[in-house]
């Protein structure tokens, strides 16, 4: 009787300790799986100092999640994926971010033809909303900066109240991250600062990653 005690209980203490070896491996096998594979890097948004200049301070609101609500671009960016920051100044000049992470590269590049067109045909369904406006659309090259940035201006006018406006976009990518840029004011594209928006473009794609 005694004898059988005995070797049940070094079985038990067998079993427990296999158990918590086991126990041990997984957790070790766990924190292994979680240091191999860190969290993904958020891509990084422009700062109100890395707009073009303006008469009075730009202020940078806080990231959102969602794209910018934009007249041109609005629709043309999925909310679910992207994240957007408004940027204000105390006169009539104002901008805005949108970065949306696609779920392959493949997807990124579909998301920048559609953005681009989105753009470029933005004047015609205004036209279509507002028949009295009139503007021109002008296609300002591609810069050098990752898979590149696009940059458009819409120059539009309307007669019936006496109004101009110029707003500038930009269209950029770095790998299977979409980043597009929007800035308007009062006036028309002669006063507006294209060469300090195509640097603010080239920021918005560099400072993703």
């Amino acid at each position: 009787m005694t004898a059988r005690t005995v070797v049940t209980g070094a079985a038990t203490a067998t079993t427990v300790l296999a158990a918590t070896v086991a126990l041990t491996v997984a957790s070790l096998g766990a924190a292994t799986a979680a240091t191999a594979a860190p969290a993904p890097v958020a891509p990084k948004f422009l700062a109100a100092k890395e707009l073009p200049k303006s008469l009075t301070p730009w202020v940078a609101e806080q990231v959102r999640p969602g794209a910018a609500d934009d007249f041109c671009t609005g629709k043309a960016l999925p909310k679910a994926s992207s994240k957007h920051r408004v940027f204000r100044t105390e006169l009539d000049t104002g901008a805005e971010q949108t970065i949306t992470v696609a779920a392959t590269e493949a997807k990124a590049k579909e998301l920048v033809t559609k953005a681009r067109a989105a753009v470029a045909g933005c004047l015609d369904r205004l036209q279509q909303q507002y028949p009295g406006v009139r503007g021109e659309t002008r296609y300002h090259g591609k810069l050098k900066v990752e898979e590149g940035a696009h940059v458009y201006s819409i120059d539009t006018a309307d007669p019936g109240v006496g109004s101009t406006e110029i707003a500038l976009y930009s269209v950029g990518r770095d790998g299977r991250t979409v980043t597009v840029v929007g800035w308007s004011q009062l006036g028309d594209l002669s006063g507006a600062p294209l060469s300090g928006f195509k640097k603010t473009a080239t920021t918005s794609v560099a400072k993703l990653y």
